[in-house]
């Protein structure tokens, strides 16, 4: 690593380091959900503008996305923020750190920008949770020309690699007949014990599961009052494996529950996709392992991937860009005390001191690992040569 170009990046990083952690937490504060994002999108984009970044919102069709552009190099250089929120729990996967990280790793990269000899794209991507923006970001042409993509995730603890499974949403309908309870059940078709059905089959089918397929889901609508038999039913599910191959297996057997529930009980299904399927993800080593090196140097350390321990798993939708663009995402830990993500108390942990740490840590180690990349041969020809 060139001295003068990690001391420059840092230090602009650094000099930003107050507006960073201003930025994480009015996101914290105004969490957004998939596609509505309207304020987060605002503010890191008239950040950008600020700094000199060419902008244009609403790329892709999306109106909460953008692509924010500064330089004119030959290597294009991709930083991924999410900002979109968890329903009742708000920003409890953190994605105000990603979107302030990625922020933060765009003006330590802008100052170097010349002498490495790069362009540098920062993708506002909503809808993380559920919706699929990148996906659809990817299907539209919008990352057309990057060579590479990078962000940061906050985790419980610090991990190079994850087990990230592909995966599917849907929404499932069961629709029967109302009646009165009491004094004509028998002219109702009950939706819930369709719903019923399906649940303790998919209970039973979770046996004969192979290792990483998982089903879930949530009724969003049960009924209207205890004696009114349900005429509808509604539930929002999610299908995963560890490959798109195995979600492309699992899925016809999750949706044989379902039909059984429809078969028993006389009712009408109805089944919708709510989001492209997010693949499972394949990191590029080599900027994995320049990664891992700026991130010791930051006193993060990864003792759990030396010694094998079980991967994290979970989806995300930078899954699909990693199978198109050489791509990382780390998990950077904060001080959560023993909250997991998805969880209230982690997001109450995604600010404050170690929350900042981890911002400014996963942000300078992005960075650096972007310098690396444009400045070292012969990664940075394998790079060039890969690109949509």
């Amino acid at each position: 690593m060139n001295a003068h170009l990690s001391s420059t990046a840092i230090g602009a990083i650094e000099a930003n380091r107050e507006n960073l952690v201003s930025l994480s937490e009015s996101l914290h504060a105004d969490p957004e959900l998939a596609f509505e994002e309207h304020h987060a999108a605002a503010l890191l984009t008239n950040m950008l503008r600020e700094e000199g970044f060419e902008v244009t919102d609403g790329v892709g069709d999306l109106p909460t996305a953008f692509d924010a552009t500064f330089g004119s190099g030959a290597l294009t250089i991709a930083v991924m923020a999410e900002y979109d929120a968890l329903p009742e729990v708000g920003h409890a996967c953190g994605h105000n750190l990603i979107a302030a990280a990625g922020v933060g790793t765009a003006l330590g990269l802008k100052a170097v920008a010349d002498e490495c000899d790069v362009t540098l794209r920062v993708f506002g991507t909503p809808a993380e949770e559920g919706g699929g923006g990148k996906v659809l970001m990817l299907e539209r042409g919008v990352f057309d020309g990057v060579n590479l993509a990078m962000m940061m995730h906050p985790w419980s603890f610090d991990r190079l690699e994850s087990a990230c499974l592909a995966v599917d949403h849907f929404d499932v309908t069961f629709l029967g007949q109302s009646a009165h309870a009491s004094a004509a059940p028998s002219e109702g078709v009950n939706a819930s014990d369709a719903m019923t059905l399906a649940h303790v089959a998919i209970g039973l089918l979770r046996q004969q599961l192979p290792p990483g397929d998982q089903i879930h889901g949530v009724i969003t609508f049960g009924g209207d009052a205890a004696n009114i038999i349900p005429a509808k039913v509604t539930a929002r599910f999610m299908c995963r494996s560890r490959s798109v191959e195995g979600l492309e297996m699992l899925r016809p057997r999750v949706n044989a529950c379902f039909e059984a529930g429809a078969l028993a009980t006389g009712c009408s299904l109805e089944m919708e996709e709510i989001a492209p399927v997010y693949t499972h993800m394949e990191q590029d080593h080599d900027l994995v392992g320049l990664y891992r090196t700026h991130a010791e140097e930051r006193g993060r350390r990864f003792e759990l991937d030396d010694a094998g321990a079980p991967l994290p798993t979970y989806s995300t939708d930078m899954a699909n860009i990693s199978l198109a663009i050489p791509s990382i995402h780390p998990l950077v830990g904060i001080d959560s005390n023993g909250a997991v993500n998805h969880q209230p108390e982690f997001a109450a942990a995604c600010i404050g001191p170690s929350a900042e740490t981890a911002l400014i840590d996963g942000a300078v180690a992005l960075c650096l690992t972007g310098i690396d990349a444009a400045t070292t041969e012969p990664l940075r020809s394998r790079l060039l040569s890969r690109h949509i």
